[in-house]
C-alpha cells in the first residue's frame, strides 16, 4: 500500500488538498491518505491527524508560537516512526511545512510542496530552503516556473487551482430573491477576512468604510461575508451595530454578484478578479510587522490581480493608506465613474489571460501518482 500524508493550515488549503486526494485515489488504487486537515479533507476521506484550526493566523503570539513547535514535534515523530508515508504533500503555510521538510530530510520521505511560500514577494533567501529540502515544487503561477529553474529546482507547473475550481457566476436574480435583496439597487460586499487575527486589524475599518458610502449613496446596498473557516461568536463580536445583511458560507457566489467589493488582502482578491467584479483592498497589521514586510519585500505590488498582470487594476489600501474614508471614496468612484468603471472591469479581463488554463489539482494528482 502507498501511503501519502497531506499538510494543510487554512481553509484554502483543505479545499485544494481535497480534491487532490480524491483524484489521487482514482489514480492510485491502493493507497492510503492522511493529513493536517479540515472538513473538506475530512469529507474527501481522509484520516486527519488533527484538525489545522489552530494553525489559522496571522502576525506572532508566543502561544501560537509555542503551539506550532508542538505540533511540528508530534507530527515528524508520527511520521518518521508511526505512518511512515511514501511522500507527503505540503500546501502552502511555508514556513510551519518548511520546517517540517527540513525535519523529513534524509529519511527516504518524499517532499513535494503544492502552492510554495511567495518567495517572489518578500524573503527570497527562503529559496535556498526549497531547494535543500523538498524534492519537487508544484507551483501555481508562470513566473514561477522560470524562477525555481533558475535555481536548479525540480519544478512543475500545475496552474492555479482557482481556474477550474472557481464555480460559474451566480443567478444574480435568484441570489437577491433568496436574501431579501433588491435587484434594482447597487450591491457592495464587504470580505473582513477569514482569521481572527484579520478581524481584529480589519473589520472596523472595512465595515466604517462602509458604512460612510452608505450614508452618502444610501440607494447602495450591502452586504458583509461570514467566512466559514470563522465561528459565529468570533465573527458577530466584529459586526455589531450595522444593518448590513450577513451572508455565511457563500462567499464565491456573493463575490460574482456583487457590483463592488471591499476586500481584505488575499486570495479572494484573485477569485474576484476572475469573476471581472471591481474591488478594493485594504490590510493593515502591528506596525513593527510593517516595517519588517518593507525591508523584506521583493515587490511593491501586495494584490494578485496587480501582481499577475503587472499592473495598477486594484486599489491598494495598505497600512496607513488604510482608512475609512479613502475606502469611501475608492469604492464610490468604482461605482459611479463610468469610465474608470468600464476600464477596471476590462483590465480585470487580462488576469485570465495571464494564467493557464490547466487542471491544477489534476497536474498534482498525476505528479504524485507517477512517483509513487
Amino acid at each position: 500500500m502507498k501511503k501519502v500524508f497531506i499538510i494543510t493550515g487554512e481553509y484554502s488549503g483543505d479545499m485544494h488538498g481535497a480534491r487532490v486526494a480524491e483524484l489521487l485515489k482514482e489514480r492510485v488504487s491502493d493507497i492510503r491518505i492522511e493529513a493536517i486537515g479540515g472538513e473538506n479533507l475530512k469529507n474527501a476521506g481522509v484520516k486527519l491527524f488533527c484538525d489545522h484550526s489552530k494553525m489559522s493566523g496571522f502576525g506572532f503570539s508566543l502561544k501560537m508560537a509555542i503551539d506550532h513547535l508542538r505540533l511540528e514535534s508530534k507530527l515528524v515523530e508520527y511520521l518518521l516512526n508511526d505512518y511512515k508515508p511514501d511522500l507527503v504533500l505540503l500546501i502552502d503555510y511555508g514556513t510551519f511545512n518548511l520546517r517540517v521538510a527540513k525535519r523529513l530530510k534524509g529519511s527516504g520521505i518524499k517532499v513535494f510542496d503544492y502552492i510554495p511560500p511567495q518567495v517572489w514577494a518578500s524573503r527570497k533567501w527562503r529559496i535556498k530552503g526549497i531547494k535543500k529540502y523538498v524534492d519537487k515544487v508544484l507551483c501555481i503561477f508562470p513566473f514561477e516556473e522560470t524562477m525555481y529553474k533558475e535555481y536548479g529546482i525540480d519544478v512543475h507547473y500545475c496552474g492555479h487551482p482557482l481556474i477550474k475550481q472557481l464555480p460559474e457566476k451566480a443567478n444574480k436574480e435568484e441570489f437577491f430573491v433568496r436574501h431579501g435583496l433588491d435587484i434594482t439597487k447597487p450591491l457592495v460586499s464587504v470580505f473582513p477576512g477569514s482569521r481572527p487575527l484579520e478581524l481584529q486589524f480589519l473589520a472596523d475599518t472595512l465595515i466604517g468604510g462602509a458604512k460612510k458610502l452608505q450614508k452618502l449613496h444610501p440607494e447602495i446596498q450591502f452586504c458583509i461575508s461570514h467566512a466559514p473557516s470563522l465561528k459565529d461568536d468570533v465573527f458577530d463580536k466584529y459586526v455589531h451595530d450595522t444593518d448590513f445583511k450577513v451572508i455565511k458560507g457563500e462567499n464565491q457566489a456573493l463575490l460574482s454578484v456583487s457590483d463592488s467589493l471591499i476586500l481584505a488582502s488575499g486570495t479572494v482578491a484573485l477569485e474576484a478578479s476572475l469573476y471581472q467584479v471591481p474591488m478594493i483592498i485594504g490590510y493593515k497589521g502591528p506596525w513593527i510587522l510593517y516595517l519588517a514586510y518593507l525591508i523584506f519585500r521583493c515587490i511593491k505590488r501586495v494584490s494578485l490581480p496587480n501582481i499577475v498582470t503587472d499592473e495598477d487594476i486594484v486599489p491598494e489600501l495598505i497600512q496607513a493608506k488604510f482608512t475609512k474614508d479613502n475606502i469611501c471614496y475608492e469604492t464610490e468612484k468604482l461605482l459611479y465613474d463610468k469610465e474608470y468603471r468600464t476600464k477596471t472591469i476590462e483590465k480585470l479581463g487580462h488576469v485570465r489571460s495571464k494564467l493557464s488554463d490547466k487542471y491544477s489539482a489534476e497536474e498534482v494528482a498525476n505528479c504524485i501518482a507517477s512517483v509513487l
